[in-house]
């Protein structure tokens, strides 16, 4: 293995050593787990059965409050914590911590009702009512007056109460698009910070030379219409930006008025990993991230005939490698523990299915995981959401067996885990960050240019390849340090300045393993094209120009060549013209450019860029550029089916099995089985240690 990768690996273990679990967590707990609880919905007869019950399987923490805020606040101004507090009492008595929410997500009725003004209004004028949850608005200054007041009551009661161990805010919370004339007025006032109250430089910004759009005061501007197919897309990117700002400042207030009662309890929240709305990760008041994840509801991304009842084979290793590195901390708020009631078909998970889920979320690093619920509804909008327990309130459903069945394995593991990033070499020297901004995917998902292109498929296809390498993957944003991995991979990066590719230039020059791919650096920041040719800002680093670029129909693909082997292509293709220094490893066929460069190797410094300009149809031209370039750069990789990832943690090497047949995991020399066995059956996981 070469110096330089070694280096890195050490370097990256010490960064990870000093963020993972953060203050809160104890590596020797390895996760902890929990379950949401509604004592507002049963007899409060049965409170202590079901919190006896719940200790009983092996919970450790109980989830609260959640959507409670009619009674909280049964009329304005007018607490009731007393039934709340009887609660808390329960779980301590059976030795059950708890997680407490703020309720914002379900306002009470009579705060709709006598402030129907704080109701979202859609762009085709629909005003959202209760009856449902997430219909007020974030950017509406009287909501956030009236949830704050109730949040700073609530923080005041249980932010010294040592049986709270930390605190959700909202539900989900998600970028909201409210077209209320308040948030028209938030939107100018966004602006008129953003251009420092000059309007000529908005108009700059945003084109409006163009189709006599031209501004002469920030009183004209109003909220973008997005239906309208040809709406100034430069005057929505800065609303995107906007309404991802509304849900930021709403949850950081809400942060920042808990802390100041509560010194010692953590504050996150719970996303639902929609990487490309642009709020995750954006609320640093956040002590650190959590998401929410099903795995089973109707699609068909999983495996096999079968596969749609065990779930997309990356969908929890995407959600834990693109939160783990906001803060290094991240949770699970909610995992399924059966059959959802919202999905296009609600099907049974396969037996063993949530508890290969639970492994995969611990296996990426979390310190906390919780399920949501404990008992199945007997009414309301989710009445045939399963719980851990049924419709008697006592019955253990199957997925609550399997919840109890992790819970005892990861008791058994505590007495032999090492610290968290205890890891082995070559497994560390494979650490790859994927470089990923939200607004990149704004812009090109507004300017396709092809119906086929989609920007997260894009990113996938170097992603699942990684994840095949058996290779620790870090999402990270510009903020990071480049240098912390030896390989970094920044997938249609279209918008980009002359400060990133210089960061760039330096990061390959020191040493660092650059791959660009297609629709990088072709627009500025406020998306538009700059004055000089197609794709010009980064010509100096990859050592390329571009000819042109081209589209073709999905049934009439287009081929590239690689070693001896042609892989199919049509949503974009980059025509490139190498420089001196420039390696070319694959080139076009059979279309009016056949020979032409589509992919090139540049040495440059002590590193190596890489540029991929063409997007295949399958992944498979993606997965052999990167093997070669691990290979030259001596970093070896694994070869796992896709369906079978691997993580390791704490001493432990896991292996999950989300295929549709058994799999035989080639242990290391030395190693111990702890759970498991080393042929995985579907929907299985083998859990191992190195002696």
């Amino acid at each position: 293995m070469k110096k330089s990768i070694i280096l890195s690996a050490i370097l990256s273990l010490t960064v990870s050593v000093l963020q993972a679990g953060g203050p809160w967590f104890r590596d020797k707990d390895l996760t902890l787990t929990g379950v949401y609880y509604y004592p507002e919905h049963w007899n409060e007869s049965q409170w202590e059965r079901d919190l006896k019950q719940i200790h009983d399987l092996g919970f450790e923490f109980i989830h609260l409050a959640e959507f409670a805020w009619a009674q909280l606040e049964p009329r304005e101004g007018e607490y009731d914590f007393a039934w709340l507090d009887r609660v808390v009492a329960l779980a301590d008595k059976h030795d059950l911590k708890v997680i407490m929410c703020t309720s914002t997500a379900t306002p009470p009725v009579w705060l709709s009702r006598k402030y129907p003004e704080i109701l979202i209004r859609q762009e085709d004028g629909t005003v959202l009512d209760h009856g449902a949850r997430q219909h007020a608005s974030f950017a509406s200054p009287l909501y956030r007056k009236l949830a704050y007041r109730m949040i700073e009551q609530l923080a005041r009661h249980y932010g010294n109460d040592k049986r709270i161990i930390g605190w959700q805010l909202d539900n989900e919370p998600a970028v909201q698009f409210d077209y209320n004339l308040e948030a028209e007025a938030g939107f100018r006032e966004f602006l008129r910070r953003k251009y420092n109250d000059d309007i000529q430089a908005l108009n700059a910004a945003w084109g409006t030379a163009f189709w006599s759009e031209v501004y002469a005061d920030f009183g004209e501007i109003t909220l973008p219409k997005t239906a309208q197919m040809f709406m100034n897309h430069h005057q929505i990117l800065d609303y995107r930006r906007f309404a991802a700002l509304q849900t930021n400042d709403f949850l950081n207030e809400q942060c920042r008025l808990i802390k100041r009662y509560a010194k010692n309890q953590w504050v996150t929240t719970n996303y639902i990993p929609n990487y490309e709305e642009g709020h995750i990760g954006g609320s640093r008041e956040l002590d650190f991230q959590s998401y929410t994840r099903y795995m089973v509801y109707g699609d068909n991304e999983g495996i096999g005939r079968r596969g749609y009842r065990v779930g997309n084979p990356l969908r929890i290793a995407m959600a834990n490698d693109f939160f783990r590195p906001i803060q290094g901390t991240y949770g699970v708020m909610e995992l399924q523990p059966g059959q959802v009631n919202w999905g296009s078909i609600n099907p049974q998970p396969l037996p063993g299915a949530v508890r290969l889920w639970l492994w995969s979320v611990f296996a990426g690093g979390s310190d906390f995981i919780c399920t949501y619920r404990y008992r199945q509804p007997l009414y309301g909008t989710e009445q045939y959401h399963y719980g851990i327990v049924g419709t008697d309130g006592v019955t253990v459903t199957p997925g609550g067996r399997e919840y109890e069945q992790f819970m005892k394995e990861i008791k058994q593991l505590r007495g032999k885990c090492a610290k968290r990033e205890a890891k082995p070499a070559d497994y560390t020297a494979r650490r790859t960050a994927i470089l990923f901004n939200h607004e990149n995917s704004w812009s090109m998902e507004r300017q396709k240019q092809n119906h086929t292109w989609s920007t997260l498929g894009h990113v996938d296809k170097y992603y699942r390849t990684l994840k095949g390498f058996g290779a620790p993957v870090d999402f990270i944003d510009e903020s990071k340090e480049l240098t912390d991995y030896p390989m970094v991979i920044a997938p249609a990066y279209q918008m980009a300045d002359e400060a990133l590719v210089a960061r760039w230039t330096t990061y390959v020059k020191q040493g660092g393993n650059l791959v660009l791919t297609c629709r990088t650096g072709h627009k500025d920041r406020y998306g538009r094209l700059p004055e000089q040719p197609f794709g010009a800002l980064i010509n100096d680093l990859t050592g390329n120009e571009m000819e042109f670029y081209d589209l073709l129909l999905p049934e009439e693909p287009g081929t590239v060549v690689m070693d001896g082997q042609e892989y199919d292509w049509n949503t974009w293709g980059e025509i490139l013209k190498p420089g001196k220094e420039s390696e070319v490893w694959a080139t076009y066929t059979r279309e009016f450019y056949e020979g032409k460069p589509a992919v090139t190797k540049r040495r440059l410094g002590k590193g190596t860029i890489i540029y991929i300009g063409v997007d295949s149809k399958d992944g498979k031209l993606e997965k052999t550029v990167l093997k070669k370039l691990y290979a030259e750069a001596g970093i070896p990789v694994r070869e796992l089916p896709y369906g079978v990832t691997m993580e390791y943690r704490n001493g432990f090497g896991i292996v999950m099995n989300y295929s549709d047949r058994p799999y035989t995991f080639d242990l290391p020399d030395g190693a111990e089985i702890l759970i498991g066995q080393a042929t995985i059956p579907t929907a299985d996981v083998l859990v191992f240690t190195i002696k």
